[in-house]
């Protein structure tokens, strides 16, 4: 078995994620969005747009400023000359991911999610999933909301602060549905999921290939985390797309019988690791991003520790008070290393970025990481349509940032 060192890790996991290559100096285009992806392997969902949604970020992080309607038109739209390229389910988290994976994520190699607790509901209620299936045929593409007045019920938005389990029976079985593969997103209406039949989202050629067999699918899902992480633990690799740990130490092993995984050791690391054949580790990695709390790089926080010497928290449900950083930290990556914490607000309104606090990891070179984060903080505003940046008062990184911004 081959021993390698934390510093070859960490530039094996940066390649893999598409931070060794330089960011395009032509117009991005949908070969460039499925290229990264095909590197990420999926886009994370969130709903927070305080500075800007979670599956944008990622592919700026990577590629600079591109046109997010790229992003919009591969995961919500179909047409023959532009067909549709990303799909919604649950992978690591909510996510947009290759067509193609649909079937591996159905097949039963991935666990269960929460949404098996709406079962009681089909079963209380049989009639509500036919119901709520033949609404959608109907319909096309519907929210909850409006499923929910098509049946008959009220639609009544649920009280701010409600959690799932306070959601309308109809929204559950959507969720049910969706969970089960019988319903998936056919677009989204200012990021509200409208749910759809598979069958008018997808090319038939992937809608035949369900269901895959589970163990063959588990083995393929492993192989796509070993490829988007460069060099990982066996939880690393099970937690990409969150599957159960029996299941993902067996394809794990199975993989590396057959060769198509191998073992190495990382100095420092606890637990044996494993990477595809041929894995090439870049001599060094140059240049910088701005990472959001949900690029595939950190979202593992174990990892990013182990890989960065970085520990990182999101801090949203965190009071004010006691938050450490800020409400949405990005993570500010240069030449392969984190080197500082920004917390961004995106000010519509008063047309700037906000950075509330900014704050240097010990030991950072601060006069190169304010320069370079400025000139990212700039780049950053202007793909996102703002005139500028402003800097807060928050943070050691505050005060020169905000000279450097002038």
């Amino acid at each position: 078995m081959e021993t390698i060192g934390p510093a070859a890790a960490r530039r094996a996991a940066l390649s893999a994620q598409g931070f060794a290559a330089a960011r395009p100096a032509g117009p991005i285009t949908r070969r460039h969005l499925m290229r990264t992806v095909d590197r990420t392997r999926l886009l994370q969902l969130d709903s927070v747009n305080v500075a800007v949604r979670a599956h944008y970020m990622p592919l700026f992080s990577r590629l600079g400023p591109y046109d997010a309607a790229l992003v919009d038109d591969a995961a919500w739209s179909h047409s023959a000359r532009r067909p549709r390229l990303l799909v919604e389910y649950w992978a690591h988290e909510a996510s947009l991911l290759p067509v193609a994976d649909w079937p591996l994520l159905l097949s039963g190699a991935k666990r269960r999610g929460w949404w098996r607790h709406a079962e009681e509901i089909a079963e209380r209620e049989p009639t509500l999933v036919d119901d709520v299936l033949a609404a959608v045929k109907e319909l096309g593409p519907a929210s909850a909301g409006t499923l929910e007045q098509a049946l008959g019920g009220t639609g009544v938005p649920r009280p701010p602060g409600s959690t799932w389990w306070e959601r309308s029976d109809v929204k559950r079985v959507c969720e049910l549905l969706f969970g089960s593969g019988q319903l998936t997103t056919g677009t989204r209406v200012n990021f509200q999921r409208l749910y759809d039949l598979p069958e008018r989202v997808l090319p038939p050629d992937v809608l035949a290939a369900h269901p895959a067999d589970p163990d063959e699918a588990a083995r393929a899902l492993v192989l796509r985390s070993a490829s988007a992480l460069g060099v990982a633990t066996e939880p690393d690799l099970r937690d990409y797309y969150r599957l159960g740990p029996a299941r993902s130490q067996q394809a794990v092993a199975e993989l590396v019988e057959s060769g198509e995984l191998e073992e190495v050791a990382v100095r420092g690391w606890r637990h044996r690791a494993y990477r595809l054949p041929g894995t090439r580790v870049p001599r060094e990695v140059i240049g910088r991003a701005l990472l959001c709390p949900f690029d595939p790089l950190i979202w593992e926080r174990d990892r990013t520790e182990r890989i960065f010497g970085f520990r990182y928290r999101i801090e949203i449900y965190v009071p004010e008070p006691k938050r450490e950083y800020g409400y949405y930290v990005f993570p500010f990556l240069l030449d392969g290393e984190l080197v500082a914490r920004v917390d961004l607000k995106a000010d519509r309104a008063g047309g700037v970025l906000r950075v509330p606090g900014a704050f240097a990891e010990p030991g950072a070179d601060v006069p190169r990481v304010v320069a370079e984060l400025a000139g990212e903080l700039r780049t950053m505003a202007g793909w996102l349509g703002l005139d500028g940046v402003v800097a807060g008062e928050r943070g050691n990184l505050s005060a020169p940032l905000a000279a450097a911004l002038r």
